[in-house]
C-alpha cells in the first residue's frame, strides 16, 4: 500500500506541474500581468476560475483567495493588460483545466495525510527519523521493510544514487555521499559542509529505527525519538565547531601516554632483544681490536 501511494504522489507531483504549466501559458495569452503577480499554481488556478475573461475582474470579488494589495493589483493590470481576446469557448475550457489543478490538489493532500496514517502504523520509528515521504520511498525503493530491515547502514546512505556511484567508481572521482536521505529535514537544513557526515550518521540511525519496525515491537516511536535527539545533539556540536577530529600524531601520543607504567610482556621481549644484540655488537668490536692488535 505504500508503496502504491507513494508512487501515485510523485505522478500526481508530475502531472500538477504540467497542468500548472499549462495553464499559465493559455491564459498568459488573454491575461499575462496575473502570473507575475501570483506565483502559486493553486492560488492561480483558483483566481483564473472565478476571473474568466478579462473583462469581469472588476466586479469579481478576490478577498477570499488573495490579500488586499494582490487584489487591487490584478484589478488594475486588468484595465491596461495588452493580453488578446478570447472566445467564450476558450473560457470553458481554461476553467475546467483550472478545476482540474484544485481537484488533483486537494486529493493529493487527502493522499499525503492517508500516507502519514500508514507510515506512522507501519515504520513510526524511521517515519520519526526522517519524514513520511522519505520513509515510504525508501522503503519503495528497497522493495519492502523487511528488504529495507536487511541492509546495513552505508546502502542506505546512498539509496537513490546508485548510478552517481558506479559512475564514481568506474571514473575513480569522489563516490556520493547521500542519495534518498539528502530530502530528510535534518540533511537538508544543515550546513553544506557536513552535510555528509550528517548524512552517514543519519544513515545509521535509520538502520537502527527500520530494523526496530521490521523485528521489534516497539510502536509507539520511543526508539525514533531517542535517536533523533542523539542526532540533534550531535549536528548541534558540529556545527558549533566543538567536536574535533584528533590527527594520528595525537592519537599515537595518546596510545603512548595511556599505556605508561602499564607492564606489557611484549615490551621486555623487545627490550631483551636490543640488548643482546648490543652485547654481540660489543663482542664483535673488541676481537676486531686484538686482531689488529696481533
Amino acid at each position: 500500500m505504500i508503496i502504491q501511494a507513494v508512487g501515485l504522489l510523485d505522478d500526481l507531483d508530475k502531472d500538477l506541474n504540467n497542468y500548472a504549466m499549462r495553464l499559465r501559458e493559455w491564459y498568459g495569452w488573454h491575461f499575462p500581468e496575473v502570473g507575475k503577480i501570483i506565483t502559486d499554481n493553486l492560488t492561480y488556478a483558483k483566481v483564473v476560475e472565478k476571473i474568466g475573461i478579462r473583462t469581469n475582474t472588476k466586479k469579481t470579488d478576490l478577498s477570499s483567495i488573495l490579500t488586499k494589495e494582490d487584489e487591487i493589483s490584478i484589478k488594475e493590470s486588468a484595465e491596461i493588460s495588452m493580453g488578446s481576446e478570447i472566445s467564450k469557448e476558450d473560457e470553458l475550457n481554461i476553467k475546467e483545466l483550472c478545476s482540474q489543478i484544485i481537484f488533483l490538489t486537494e486529493y493529493r493532500q487527502s493522499l499525503t495525510e492517508y500516507l502519514r496514517n500508514r507510515m506512522m502504523t507501519i515504520a513510526p520509528n524511521l517515519t520519526i527519523m526522517v519524514g513520511e515521504l522519505v520513509a515510504a520511498r525508501l522503503i519503495s525503493h528497497a522493495g519492502s521493510l523487511i528488504s529495507l530491515a536487511k541492509m546495513p547502514a552505508s546502502t542506505i546512505q546512498i539509496f537513490g544514487a546508485e548510478k552517481a556511484l558506479f559512475r564514481a567508481l568506474r571514473t575513480k572521482h569522489e563516490t556520493p555521499k547521500y542519495g534518498l536521505i539528502y530530502h530528510a529535514s535534518l540533511v537538508g537544513s544543515a550546513n553544506p559542509k557536513l552535510k555528509g557526515k550528517i548524512s552517514r550518521s543519519l544513515a545509521s540511525k535509520c538502520a537502527i529505527c527500520v530494523r526496530v519496525d521490521a523485528l521489534g515491537e516497539n510502536i509507539n516511536g520511543d526508539v525514533g525519538n531517542k535517536c533523533k535527539k542523539i542526532l540533534e545533539g550531535r549536528i548541534a556540536l558540529l556545527e558549533s565547531g566543538n567536536l574535533i577530529k584528533k590527527t594520528k600524531t595525537e592519537k599515537k601520543n595518546d596510545d603512548s601516554n595511556k599505556n605508561k607504567g602499564v607492564y606489557n610482556s611484549g615490551n621486555e621481549v623487545v627490550l631483551k632483544k636490543k640488548k643482546k644484540e648490543m652485547m654481540n655488537k660489543i663482542k664483535r668490536t673488541a676481537v676486531r681490536m686484538i686482531v689488529m692488535k696481533l
